[in-house]
């Protein structure tokens, strides 16, 4: 991995066209994104990561039904006037925060034809300029950001870069697979292959994509030509096997990640991330995690007046 000079990562996109349907009915009429994690919804998480690595310039990918993501990014007049007037200064920084976090643009992807074709939407926005993505789906814990280390790599290499994870064997055909060799440096490997959802058997290794990604320009000349694969959509993980495979492109790199992160769209996934994070607030943690100790005591309590008595 030699230096080189590089374009610096300005932008983000952030996918957001997805229908949310193993949420139903909770997503019938919102987003899934926008479903509460504590008391914000998850997108503004996503977004606060993006800043948090310096890319103030957004880019959402939506599809239909999903204008209260626009709404919530967006001055609401009369609710701050009504808190101004109540002299609610607190609740009022926390509204004007989520409209003045990043300068938001939005295009429609119309057609759900897959994370891919997403991606692709955002060449007009993106240019010839790297770029991270960032999947609304996923929550990277704050404390142990990924997104930095990536776009540094990105920046050094002039390749494209996928965060990684250890996934237990026996799940990864819930995942993109990245076949990988050491690159000297600890947590970064270059990536020689990729699978979309393999069958535990024929996976190359346990290393799951997770939604995070950051991208050299070349990956929209590879989209372009992609044929619908796994699902007919148009996968992102595709256009990336084939830059890893190119000898002549900037390759392909991972970042592997050892902290902690959600998919907020599992329902498991989700009631932890709102129970772990929480525990962790200085305004909620004393209580709730009181709470759940004496919770997980009573039900690990012996039941008395049950079968076993009789």
């Amino acid at each position: 991995m030699a230096d080189k000079q590089n374009v610096p990562v300005r932008k983000a996109v952030i996918p957001v066209a997805g229908l949310g349907t193993r949420f139903l009915p909770a997503t019938k009429a919102t987003p899934k994104e926008m479903l509460p994690v504590v008391d914000k919804p998850a997108i503004q998480y996503v977004v606060e990561e993006a800043v948090g690595a310096g890319l103030s310039d957004v880019l959402m990918v939506t599809g239909r039904n999903k204008r209260p993501l626009e709404d919530h990014f967006d001055r609401v007049d009369g609710l701050e006037s009504a808190l101004k007037d109540k002299g609610d200064e607190k609740k009022l920084a926390l509204v004007q925060n989520a409209s003045e976090l990043a300068d938001i643009h939005y295009v429609r992807q119309g057609d759900p034809l897959g994370l891919g074709h997403a991606v692709l939407k955002s060449h007009q926005h993106v240019g010839q300029e790297p770029f991270a993505v960032l999947l609304g789906d996923d929550l990277i814990d704050e404390a142990n950001p990924i997104l930095p280390k990536m776009i540094e790599v990105q920046e050094r290499t002039g390749g494209s870069v996928v965060a990684l994870m250890e996934v237990p064997a026996d799940t990864i055909n819930l995942y993109g697979c990245a076949a990988v060799e050491e690159t000297g440096e600890d947590g970064v490997v270059r990536v020689t292959g990729l699978v979309e959802k393999p069958e535990p058997e024929s996976a190359p290794s346990n290393l799951a994509i997770i939604g995070r990604y950051v991208l050299a320009p070349e990956i929209f000349d590879v989209l372009r030509v992609t044929p619908p694969g796994r699902g007919n959509e148009i996968q992102l993980t595709d256009a990336l096997e084939t830059l890893a495979a190119d000898p002549d492109s900037a390759g392909v790199y991972g970042v592997v990640f050892s902290g902690d992160r959600y998919d907020t769209g599992d329902k498991i996934s989700y009631l932890k991330a709102v129970v772990q994070l929480a525990g962790r607030r200085e305004d909620l943690a004393d209580e709730l995690n009181t709470w759940l100790r004496d919770y997980v005591a009573a039900l690990d309590a012996p039941q008395s007046g049950g079968a076993s008595d009789r």
